[in-house]
C-alpha cells in the first residue's frame, strides 16, 4: 500500500490529514499528515479543507518537515489568529487527484468496508480500518451483520498472498488465508 489515505463520508473525497494547531505568529500550522510517506502531503498544491461543515479551498504556499512533524503555510493566512480559525480542519482531496497505484496497491479508503472471507466461505466481518505498525498495515475486522460467524473484532496483517488472497473491488470482498477462531 503506497499511500494510507483515510475514507471519507463524502464518495467523492479522501481525508489525507488535519490541521491541528497555529505554529508562530505568521500563520503557520502543525499539520498532521495521514499519507505514507508523511511528506507526500505537501505534493498536492490545493488542499481542500474541512472544518465545521463547510469546504474551502486553499492553495499551500509552503510546507516542510519540522522535527518530527511538519508545518505548512496556505495562501490568505496570514496571521496567529487566522491559523487558530483553521485548527482542527481536516485536509481533503478529490479521489480524482489521487494518483493511480500500479498492480496490486490499493488505497486505504478502498480497503474499508470490504466484506472479509475466509477461503473455506466463512464470513468474518467487515473492514473497518487500517492502522500501521512497524512491520507491516493491519486491518481492524469487525463481525458485525453481513452473516458474519460471530461479532468479534479481528485484527489481521495486511500480507498480500499470504494473508490476503484476492481483492474483489468491485463485489466488495476481500479473500482471507484466515482461521476463524484465531
Amino acid at each position: 500500500m503506497s499511500d494510507n489515505a483515510q475514507a471519507q463520508p463524502s464518495d467523492d473525497h479522501v481525508v489525507l490529514g488535519k490541521l491541528t494547531s497555529p505554529y508562530g505568529v505568521k500563520g503557520w500550522l502543525k499539520v498532521y499528515s495521514y499519507t505514507g510517506p508523511m511528506e507526500g502531503i505537501l505534493d498536492y498544491a490545493e488542499w481542500v479543507l474541512r472544518h465545521d461543515g463547510r469546504l474551502v479551498r486553499r492553495r499551500l504556499v509552503q510546507g516542510r518537515r519540522h522535527g518530527k512533524g511538519l508545518v505548512a503555510l496556505l495562501e490568505g493566512v496570514d496571521s496567529r489568529e487566522a491559523a487558530e480559525s483553521l485548527a482542527g480542519a481536516e485536509i481533503l482531496l478529490p479521489k480524482a487527484e489521487l494518483p493511480e497505484l500500479a498492480g496490486d496497491d490499493y488505497y486505504w479508503y478502498q480497503l474499508e468496508g470490504l466484506k472479509v472471507v475466509t477461503r473455506e466461505g466463512v464470513v468474518l466481518g467487515r473492514i473497518a480500518y487500517l492502522f500501521e505498525t512497524g512491520a507491516n498495515d493491519v486491518m481492524v475486522v469487525k463481525g458485525q451483520g453481513d452473516d458474519a460467524i460471530d461479532d468479534r473484532e479481528r485484527l489481521l496483517p495486511f500480507l498480500p498472498d499470504d494473508v490476503v488472497l484476492d481483492v474483489d473491488l468491485e463485489a466488495g470482498v476481500m479473500s482471507v488465508d484466515w482461521d476463524p477462531e484465531f
